[in-house]
Order: C-alpha cells, then sequence, then structure tokens
C-alpha cells in the first residue's frame, strides 16, 4: 500500500511539473511576437529619393552659367529632408550643396570635417584642416580642405554651416576659381544665391530666408561678392573692414 501511494505521488510531481513547464513554454511563446516586432527593418531608416516632391531651393543660374545643373530630393522615415544640388561642367563634378531640414532621426555626422570628407571622398583621402570662415546671408559660413596633395586637389574647398533655429544645415564643396580667393568668393556667392521656393508649413524657415535677404551682398562678374560686402576674404581668414 505504502508503495502504491509513493507511486501515486511521484507520479502527480511529475504531471505537475510538465503542466508547469508547458505553461511556461506558452507564456513565452505568446511574447515572442511582440519581441520580434520591436526590431526595425535594416532598409526602413534608410533614406530614399523623393523624386516626386516639389523643390523647395532655387540657385540662381547666374553663377554657373556654362555649368549642368542636377537636383535632388532625399527623404527619411523620421522626417528629415535633404535638398541637393549637383553642378558639372564637361561630365565633370564641379560644386555641391547640400540644404539639410532634420526630423527625428538621429543625425550621425560626427565632427563637421569628417562629414564632408566622407561625402567628397568616400574611398580616398579624408583628412582635412580648416581653411578660414567666409561671410554669407546665413552668416559666418566655415571652410575646409583636404590636407597635403597636389594643388588641384586642395582646390576643391569645403563648407559648413549649422543653424540651431531652425533646425538648418549647409555643407557643400566647390572646386571653381582659379586661385583661393577666388574660390572662397564662389561659395560665398553661391550661398548668397540660395532662394526659398516653398516653406511649406514652416514658418521659422520663411523667416531665415526673409532676414537672410536683407544681409545678402550682390556678387561680381567674376563670381565673388562686390566690395559692399561686411567682410573682406583673404587667403585664410576674413577681416572686418572699415572704421569701428
Amino acid at each position: 500500500m505504502n508503495e502504491v501511494c509513493g507511486t501515486l505521488a511521484r507520479l502527480c510531481a511529475y504531471l505537475m511539473v510538465l503542466a508547469l513547464m508547458a505553461i511556461c513554454g506558452i507564456a513565452l511563446w505568446q511574447h515572442l511576437p511582440d519581441v520580434t516586432s520591436q526590431v526595425p527593418e535594416p532598409s526602413s531608416k534608410a533614406w530614399s529619393a523623393a523624386a516626386r516632391t516639389a523643390p523647395a531651393f532655387a540657385v540662381s543660374q547666374f553663377i554657373f552659367p556654362d555649368k549642368t545643373e542636377a537636383y535632388e530630393i532625399l527623404r527619411h522615415p523620421d522626417g528629415g529632408r535633404k535638398d541637393v544640388f549637383h553642378w558639372s561642367g564637361g561630365g565633370t563634378p564641379v560644386a555641391e550643396l547640400e540644404i539639410y531640414r532634420p526630423g527625428e532621426e538621429v543625425d550621425q555626422i560626427g565632427s563637421a570635417a569628417g562629414y564632408l570628407a566622407a561625402r567628397m571622398d568616400p574611398a580616398g583621402v579624408r583628412e582635412t584642416e580648416a581653411a578660414g570662415i567666409i561671410d554669407s546671408k546665413f552668416g559666418a559660413v566655415t571652410l575646409f580642405r583636404r590636407v597635403g596633395g597636389t594643388e588641384a586637389a586642395r582646390a576643391c574647398l569645403r563648407f559648413y554651416k549649422h543653424l540651431d533655429e531652425p533646425k538648418f544645415r549647409l555643407s557643400g564643396w566647390s572646386c571653381l576659381g582659379e586661385d583661393v580667393p577666388a574660390r572662397r568668393g564662389a561659395i560665398s556667392c553661391l550661398l548668397n544665391r540660395l532662394v526659398l521656393l516653398a516653406a511649406g508649413h514652416d514658418a521659422k524657415l520663411a523667416q531665415l530666408f526673409a532676414q537672410a535677404e536683407l544681409r545678402r551682398s550682390d556678387c561680381g562678374a567674376s563670381g565673388a561678392p562686390a566690395l559692399s560686402a561686411d567682410w573682406v576674404m583673404v587667403t585664410d581668414n576674413p577681416r572686418l573692414r572699415g572704421a569701428l
């Protein structure tokens, strides 16, 4: 009798363990879809071309009369937008301007110099150095150039301007101009000739361009800002002119 009771007790304990394991397994299975759904698809957070989106900006063709212009719009699923101008002459890229308006995406830009170097030399030399600043209707703009190399490689200047309010970034590069002052002037003129076509519902962006137009200086025949500009551009750094 005692052996039968002991066997039944062990059998009940065994069945209880199996039932507990089954309950735990069902609970884990029910939570598995929730865990996997939280992992985003790699392609869901990538920038994509927005071919049917209307252009929001324009640059006067007078500064690039013999160059071919291409306009590209990229959008991010989290709301970011990039309007990119490409200019080329004889099939060779000569300048680029990117206007970035961030959304909720994480902007992993790192340093300004590293970002510009990666864009211009994705598979080459990425070391850059400061090349002074220039003035524009958006304020002071930082310049960079490639470290070392031939004069032709150093001729292309990169530029970067970031604004916090509204969130707005101008960046790019230009190889136009016969010498350093001319190349600096060409970039300043490029930014001064950038105009807003449509702000959508972004009132702060419209206000930014309206205020910038009040500070815009004219470009001379050579592509450099006229002498009425607030800054005098020298090879490395500008200085204020006029009596204080």
